[in-house]
């Protein structure tokens, strides 16, 4: 390494003491590309001038003009300057550089030798700024004195020489006879070569000045070696240095490593690369089977399109026999055609006919729909005025009331004489509905068959003019809706009614939610089991109650029907799942709508669970119906706030409304409003709770209040308010009533007439006890005994 140092330092002395070459005379034939070469070989310049040697941090005082006007070390040591680690290659490059100095002593041609690398000599090789070109510096005593007059013709020739070699354009120099074309291209060539060489040169330097450094670093270390008074000191030394060396082969394992999984990966890559191109080949190779058999079938399509095979000869009669029946068969086509197109025609204009005749019934259909519902209102208020007419006149005169049972009879027989004499039916009504109720029902009282007419007509009108579009865009609400969110859109969705096909998964959905902190999967199972075990006391009242519950459902009243014996172990499940309660009459009817509309008995059973644990307050089926009764008195106070004339008018004929609507909330209307509109009730009820059944009962009252009005007799009002919700057909009008014209309707002034109503009762429930108490001491006191009561205490029950 310090050999290439000291010839280094040998040329950059060659080159401050070479004098100067004057600048040659231009050629005439280069004048006119002169200045383009000038802008070239400058630009070239000044981008060499920017890249040469480009900063390096290097320690300073090793190379350069400062380092040649040093003074020679004062510990001339040769360790100073033999690097320990390469000793071998360090002895060889020391002897080569004596024996090449002894060679340049001798011919007396070469440039002054330096001193043996031991002596320093790098130090000083360079010539400080200031100094004259013909002294190198200050150089040692043993230097020849003449050696400089004689280096410089022999540096110029050398230079020559080396030139020449370099560049073989200019092998003897150029030569005049040579056009100038050829001597621009020997000038840009040898610009070239001196750009390679001087990039050559560059990466030279920069590793030379990168071994310098480490062996500067190397001479500190050797030094701090040497220089160390104790043995303690260069073991530390010995030390570091193993760690360093430990350091260094951790490092190289771990390179090592990194170059076998570089290795790895490049293998695989390689394989990978293998296969894509037995790929690529076999795609290739299909390819250019395909080419061929493209070609090849090219080719054949070509030659039998110059040349069909088996074309047959054109006096050949068979041909021409042919040939002319395809004429006549093209002729034949182009009449089809013709026709076709006129029959398209026809067709068209066919299906316009059709499609007003089309639209001109369905008005004519939908005007006769409106007519007949009409007819059946007027049909149904003469009816109506018949009866009034019956009921007020009585038995006057005879002749009269002849008169008006004739009238009445003809009446109730107009239906028979309409179906024979009207064959179309636009909305014909099944004598059940979805879910098995009668549509009309049967009242077995004389006096009451008017009433069912009357029913039937209005039933009848509702489904003539029933509006069919918005039931369609409320099923596609409820066909698009996904999975069931408490939302207030759902709300209303649920006020306006589930499809009959969406109604068993929302009530699922909401039982669920009610009951989901006691449902168990094997609980239903568990209590089966029990009543089967021993009879419940409450299993008599449920038998008698089986077959009084919707006499005027088909799957109740059919005796090979499995309702009945799902309703009984419903309501045996329930008397063991809540003794409290046992049973209740009422319960029978709110298990067989569950039973009726999810189709499951053990749904049934959790939905009766839902609404009596869950929906409705406490002691509502108790023995003494507290919660009920608490509810007529709450009602009684919204209807003289909503309705005040209603309230007014029931009570200066003594009617107490409690006799018709305590049923009302006990079943929450099973038994008093007709399916379709009933299970919409139930729909918002399961969701909101017992606000729905009062704004029901209310809009109910509303809806009927002027006919209640104009009632005057009590006996006639009760009769009315019997039967009058059966006559209900609107549901929308009734729910906008329901849940529109009875706002405001707070839950917190509901509960809070609740809570005062039901300290009322229960201090009239204490007086009454009371008194009850005080009775029976002044009998004891007489010596009477206290008889027992007729019924048994489980009939009591059944009764309450």
């Amino acid at each position: 390494m310090l050999y290439w140092l000291q010839q280094l330092q040998m040329k950059r002395w060659e080159f401050h003491n070479s004098p100067r070459e004057p600048p040659a005379a231009p050629d005439p034939a280069l004048a006119g590309n002169a200045p383009a070469l000038h802008l070239k070989l400058g630009q070239c310049e000044e981008a060499d001038l920017e890249e040469f040697l480009c900063p390096v941090k290097t320690p300073t005082g090793l190379v350069g003009a400062a380092a040649a006007l040093q003074p020679v070390p004062a510990m001339s040591s040769t360790l100073h300057n033999i690097s320990l680690k390469h000793l071998g290659t360090e002895i060889q490059n020391t002897m080569h550089n004596i024996r090449s100095n002894k060679q340049a002593h001798g011919t007396g041609h070469g440039p002054p030798v330096e001193e043996s690398p031991q002596s320093g000599g790098p130090q000083r090789e360079e010539q400080p700024p200031g100094a004259e070109a013909s002294t190198p510096g200050r150089e040692p005593a043993d230097f020849p004195k003449a050696a400089p007059k004689h280096s410089v013709p022999t540096n110029i020739t050398q230079r020559i020489k080396r030139q020449n070699n370099t560049f073989p354009f200019f092998s003897d120099g150029l030569s005049r006879t040579r056009s100038a074309q050829e001597k621009v291209v020997a000038l840009e060539q040898q610009v070239l070569v001196l750009t390679a060489e001087l990039q050559s040169q560059k990466e030279l330097v920069k590793i030379l000045h990168k071994a310098l450094e480490a062996a500067q670093r190397e001479k500190r270390a050797s030094s701090a070696y040497l220089a160390a008074a104790k043995d303690e000191d260069r073991l530390e030394l010995v030390r570091h240095k193993v760690r360093q060396i430990e350091e260094l082969g951790r490092r190289v394992e771990a390179l090592e490593q990194e170059r076998e999984q570089l290795v790895h990966e490049a293998r695989l890559r390689e394989q990978q690369v293998q296969e894509l191109q037995q790929h690529v080949q076999l795609l290739m190779d299909k390819n250019q089977a395909k080419q061929q058999v493209i070609c090849k079938l090219s080719e054949k399509a070509t030659q039998d399109f110059i040349q069909p095979p088996g074309a047959p000869d054109a006096a050949d009669p068979d041909f021409l026999s042919q040939q002319e029946r395809m004429e006549h068969l093209k002729d034949d086509m182009e009449a089809y055609k013709t026709q076709n197109r006129f029959l398209n025609s026809e067709i068209h204009q066919v299906s316009k006919i059709w499609r007003k005749v089309a639209e001109k019934e369905k008005a004519l259909l939908m005007k006769c729909a409106y007519l007949q519902a009409r007819n059946c209102q007027v049909e149904s208020k003469y009816l109506a005025g018949l009866r009034r007419l019956q009921e007020a006149v009585g038995t006057e005169t005879d002749s009269f009331s002849d008169l008006l049972g004739q009238l009445v009879q003809e009446a109730l027989q107009w239906e028979a004489t309409e179906g024979s004499a009207d064959p179309v039916e636009l909305n014909p009504i099944s004598e059940y509905d979805d879910y098995g109720f009668l549509t009309v029902p049967d009242y077995e009282v004389e006096d009451l068959k008017l009433l069912a007419k009357i029913q039937a007509l209005e039933v009848r009108s509702h489904h003539l003019l029933a509006p069919d579009a918005k039931e369609r865009a409320l099923r596609e609400r409820w066909t698009a809706l996904g999975e069931l969110v408490p939302s207030s859109e759902l709300k209303q969705m649920l006020r306006a009614g589930v499809p009959r096909e969406h109604r068993p998964r929302v009530w699922r959905w909401l039982i669920h939610r009610r009951v989901q902190h006691l449902h168990t999967p094997s609980y239903y199972q568990e209590l089966l089991g029990r009543g089967q075990a021993c009879e419940h006391p409450a299993a008599r009242q449920i038998e008698l109650d089986l077959n009084r519950t919707f006499p005027n459902n088909k799957h109740f009243t059919c005796p090979t029907s499995s309702f009945p014996s799902q309703l009984r172990r419903v309501l045996l499940s329930f008397s063991w799942q809540n003794p409290a309660i046992g049973y209740c009459q009422g319960l029978n009817r709110l298990a067989a709508i569950a039973l009726l509309v999810l189709e499951d008995e053990e749904s049934a059973f959790w939905c009766l669970v839902a609404i009596v644990e869950t929906i409705l307050p406490a002691d509502y089926y108790s023995k003494t119906l507290t919660a009920s009764q608490v509810d007529q008195r709450v009602l009684q106070d919204l209807l003289a706030e909503k309705m005040p004339r209603l309230v007014a008018h029931l009570g200066q004929r003594h009617v107490d409304l409690s006799l018709i609507t305590f049923n009302w909330f006990l079943v929450v209307f099973a038994d008093s409003l007709v399916s379709d509109i009933l299970l919409r009730v139930w729909d918002a009820f399961l969701y909101e709770g017992t606000k729905v059944v009062f704004r029901y009962a209310l809009a109910i009252f509303k809806y009927n209040e002027e006919e209640i009005l104009r009632l005057q007799d009590g006996l006639e009002i009760y009769q009315y308010l019997r039967f009058f919700t059966k006559t209900i057909c609107d549901q929308r009008k009734l729910m906008n009533i329901a849940f529109n014209d009875m706002n405001p309707f707070p839950m917190k002034q509901l509960q809070q007439r609740r809570a005062a109503h039901q300290e009322r009762l229960e201090a009239e429930l204490r007086e009454l006890e009371r008194l009850k108490a005080e009775y029976m001491e002044r009998r004891a006191s007489r010596g009477r005994p206290v008889r027992e009561s007729c019924g048994s205490e489980e009939d009591g029950e059944g009764e309450a």
